[in-house]
């Protein structure tokens, strides 16, 4: 470390050790900076040290370590009041809170002792002048502390009552507290009305929104509110991850993974804070972090992952079970401490509430990518099952009815007699369906039940189990040899038909597995004539004949959707759309809306293709509500996802991200996360920036890129993201993150044959490294940017990138004079395009460019090179082409006309500055500021004017 030698460059250092990230490493620095300060033996050097020394613990896991260097600074006060200036003798009283706070933190602080600093800071704010906001509010969180509920509630309102003045927190921080009562009251609405300044971000601190956010996610659970609780945590989550202090807040989303179905999320943030499970600095967000890692952990043994290894304490592995016991173990050793302490129980009955939780949702889609939910443990078989007659007749029902949970009707029949005890007709139904449900498996027992069928008495139910298990043979592999076994049934069951030897039920069941037979063909190469002489076969068979059978009108319905899907394989695509949908309302119309999903859905698709986003729209909505709780978790995100698609499209931006984000979610469940997964978090991204949440859209753009490809979503995807990403980043701050995607985004862009993508991320990457303050690197960017730029032939953003390298060329090696050069060939280049433009309007869009470009040439000038002669020409310049445009080039001309009398006021020129002032003036006479202000550049220009006309 390098020697301290003033007072001014020790300052300069604990303004760079302050920004620098929460933790040790900063703690260090701080105590580097005391023992520098002592050798300056300026007295307020050290007062100032210690005053940083007291920040950086306090913002950090060392809390317990505050109090030493606070004792001496008040010791210091005590006997030298004269050496604290006015900053440093507020810091103090204002560390009087923190204090407070930190004695109740720490377990082994007697009450007594806390008790006492209350009485001592409210002294010494008595003898400052303060209010006692401060005090009453110090002596609210004593009492709720210890749980006091009756001296809570006095102190809770006389905090409220007292003045606020420059000793009480920030608005932010008093809602915090105020709104944790609410909660602890039961008021979970109130609370969150309290919070919504805070939450919407009219009040913030350094440390809020981070801590309301975390604190609203149970709440908001318990009211309902899951849309904005999933939206909470992805914004509260970022905020705290960098804040080592926060680890209260992080236990708090943590928990919210716990109680929302997301465990497996919350072990991917236990994974990325280990420290957390032992840093013992501060014992009281122990405690709280210990508690929800028992919730969590016993979360998860209930779901029968108790074996699951899972993070914790460094040194050993843990499963899910152990942590669980050693976690509440710790958890109420230290609840124990704090209740000795406080005479009272309440720790430990708010700790074991904490660990003791119930879930409050099944699964919340939080859109970020996460593991499937796990399944849940298996529940023990209850002692009394059905009967063997109620599962046949329960599952005979379900069948004759087309249900969808049929199948699991005929496994549990299955399980309880093996086929034993039946009679031949329900051995044939059982066979019949298991065959149903086992593909190429499940040929033999298409055989058998045929058998049993004819030993029933059925000849019609046997010839329909055996072209059944011909279509299983043509989806094999085996279509010719299929064809040739059901053309040889379907001239039996019509001749036993005619016959009456058997009824319309079983003729259709041949008819359709005939005619599926012969699609089969189709999709191998096949004509598709005799296809749709055998689906119109069954149209004309069924018709007339349905009756109250719904199985008739299931194969009517499937024979419509095969002419559709042949009208499609002909290009006819309006004619197939209008035939699956008249299919889908013959399921819905029958009482089988499950069966409609898959046409629905071809509608969609097929509506898309015929340009008819509407009509797309409402069969993709009609598919989602038909299929309801049946619907499989990969065909659920399919129709999620086209429809954020397609709402997308038509900027529904909110409902398509709610679409997108049940698609990220489903596709999860799916186990399909790296596929549309993937893509769906992408587009929820997308959307989640368009409506400028820049901090949801940034997790779940982050999440997505962990797992989206080139070769499966394409790079375009890859490009656009990382787009995306740095969009959000830069509107956070994160400059030098911001840049980093914008570059590799350029980098992937570099290699496709149109290059304007390629030129508008390196030139948005150099802004956020001009930003990041790297101004070599964004030299470079914009280099490259100027060069693809002027090779497309865009003479707008070549200005703009050589103006941006202009305003960094004083901080290189180029300086003043590369600053002038770069900015003197953007001139040129402007004017030279505004010389070839024949077209008007280019003309007027070329003026415009060149009138600012000159001006940020004069401002540059008076800027960096202290050239105001020069300067003011060129604001001339600026002002005289901004004056071609007329009216729309008015505001342009009056900042120019501005910035040029400012630089005439600083040359002595109070007549010429005044003169130029009056002419904004004037040329502003009679216009609208707007009723509600809107126009701001009116209202600014006049103040401005009307300042140098009074010499300000």
């Amino acid at each position: 470390m390098s020697r301290i030698m003033d007072f001014e460059a020790l300052r300069q250092a604990m303004a760079e050790n302050a920004e620098r990230p929460e933790g040790p490493a900063r703690n260090a620095r701080a105590e580097e900076l005391l023992t520098e300060a002592e050798k300056l033996d300026i007295p307020l050097a050290v007062i100032e040290a210690l005053g940083h020394q007291v920040k950086v613990y306090n913002y950090s896991s060392e809390k317990d370590r505050v109090f030493v260097p606070f004792a001496r600074l008040l010791r210091m006060w005590d006997e030298r009041p004269e050496d604290f200036d006015a900053y440093e003798a507020h810091a103090l009283h204002w560390t009087f809170k923190w204090m407070t706070a930190g004695m109740l933190g720490q377990p082994h602080v007697p009450l007594a002792s806390v008790e006492n600093w209350l009485g001592e800071m409210e002294r010494r704010y008595r003898i400052a002048g303060y209010s006692e906001r401060a005090v009453r509010a110090a002596e609210f969180g004593i009492a709720s502390h210890v749980g006091d509920r009756a001296r809570a509630e006095r102190a809770y309102a006389a905090w409220l009552a007292a003045d606020r003045d420059d000793m009480a927190d920030c608005h932010a921080c008093e809602l915090h507290g105020q709104g944790g009562w609410q909660v602890r009251s039961g008021r979970d609405a109130a609370a969150l009305e309290l919070w919504a300044p805070v939450l919407e971000g009219e009040f913030t601190c350094a440390h809020e929104p981070h801590g309301v956010l975390a604190r609203s996610l149970v709440p908001l659970l318990r009211l309902g509110r899951v849309a904005e609780a999933s939206a909470h945590h992805l914004r509260g989550i970022r905020l705290v991850r960098p804040m080592e202090s926060m680890r209260d807040a992080y236990a708090a989303h943590v928990e919210f993974c716990a109680l929302s179905g997301n465990e497996a999320r919350g072990l991917e943030l236990l994974a990325e804070r280990p420290a957390y499970f032992t840093d013992t600095g501060h014992p009281r967000s122990l405690l709280e972090f210990l508690a929800v890692v028992t919730l969590l952990m016993d979360r998860l043994t209930a779901l029968g992952l108790g074996a699951r290894e899972v993070p914790g304490p460094a040194g050993r592995t843990w499963t899910a079970r152990e942590l669980a016991a050693h976690a509440r173990v710790e958890a109420l050793e230290l609840a124990a401490r704090f209740d000795a302490r406080n005479g009272t129980s309440h720790i430990g009955d708010l700790t074991r509430a904490t660990m003791d939780a119930e879930p409050l949702a099944e699964r919340l889609p939080l859109g970020v990518r996460t593991a499937p939910a796990p399944a849940p443990a298996a529940e023990e078989v209850p002692e009394e099952e059905p009967g063997v007659p109620e599962l046949l007749a329960r599952a005979r029902r379900l069948s004759e009815t087309l249900q969808p949970d049929a199948p699991q009707a005929w496994a549990a029949l299955a399980r309880a007699t093996d086929g034993a005890g039946l009679d031949a007709r329900a051995r044939a139904e059982l066979a019949d369906n298991q065959a149903m449900v086992q593909g190429p498996d499940g040929i033999p027992l298409f055989e058998e039940a045929a058998a049993l069928y004819a030993e029933a008495d059925d000849p019609g139910e046997a010839l329909a189990a055996r072209a059944r298990a011909a279509y299983v043979r043509a989806l094999s592999g085996e279509a010719d040899a299929a064809l040739k076994t059901v053309d040889a049934l379907y001239d039996e069951v019509l001749a036993r038909y005619a016959e009456e030897a058997t009824g319309p039920r079983q003729t259709a069941g041949v008819l359709i597995s005939r005619a599926r037979v012969l699609m089969r063909c189709v999709h191998e190469g096949a004509p598709a004539e005799e296809a749709e002489r055998a689906a119109r076969e069954v149209l004309a068979f069924v018709g007339g004949r349905t009756g109250d059978d719904v199985r008739l009108v299931a194969r009517g319905a499937e024979a419509r959707a095969m002419l559709a899907e042949l009208a499609e394989l002909g290009g006819d695509l309006s004619r197939a759309a209008d035939l699956f949908r008249r299919a889908a309302a013959e399921y819905t119309g029958a009482g089988l809306p499950w069966f409609a999903v898959e046409y629905e859905a071809r509608v969609g698709a097929l509506s898309q293709h015929l340009g008819e986003p509407a009509e797309a729209e409402r069969a993709l909505r009609s598919a989602l509500e038909h299929g309801g709780a049946y619907l499989e978790p990969t065909g659920r995100a399919q129709l999620h996802l086209q429809l954020a698609e397609l709402i997308g499209a038509r900027d529904g931006t909110e409902e398509a991200a709610g679409h997108a984000l049940q698609a990220a979610h489903w596709a999860d469940e799916a186990g399909e996360s790296g596929t549309f997964g993937a893509w769906a978090r992408h587009l929820l991204g997308g959307l989640l920036l368009r409506q400028g949440r820049w901090t949801e859209a940034a997790e779940v753009l982050e999440s997505a890129l962990a797992e989206l490809s080139a070769e499966v979503h394409g790079d375009g995807a890859l490009v656009q993201t990382r787009w995306w990403l740095g969009d959000c980043l830069s509107e956070l701050g994160e400059h030098r993150a911001a840049a980093e995607h914008r570059l590799l985004a350029a980098e992937m862009a570099e290699q496709w044959p149109e290059q304007q993508d390629h030129a508008t991320l390196a030139h948005l990457a150099g802004q956020s490294l001009a930003e990041a303050d790297l101004p070599a690197e964004a030299d470079r960017a914009y280099v490259r940017a100027g060069e693809l730029w002027e090779a497309l032939g865009n003479p707008y953003f070549t200005v703009r990138a050589l103006r941006a390298r202009a305003w960094l060329a004083p901080r290189l090696e180029a300086g003043v004079p590369g600053a002038r050069a770069l900015m003197a060939r953007a001139v040129e280049v402007c004017g030279k395009a505004l010389a070839e433009a024949d077209d008007p309007l280019e003309r007027a869009r070329l003026t415009e460019e060149l009138a600012h470009t000159h001006r940020q040439f004069g401002e540059l000038l008076a800027a960096v090179a202290q050239e105001r002669e020069e300067a003011l020409a060129e604001l001339e310049r600026s002002a005289a082409l901004f004056a071609t445009l007329g009216a729309d080039g008015l505001h342009g001309r009056t900042g120019a006309e501005l910035a040029a009398a400012a630089l005439e006021a600083e040359l002595g020129r109070t007549a010429e500055a005044r003169a130029r002032a009056r002419a904004v003036l004037a040329a502003y006479e009679g216009a609208d500021e707007g009723a509600d202000g809107a126009d701001d550049t009116v209202r600014v220009r006049r103040e401005t004017a009307a300042r140098l006309l009074d010499g300000e």
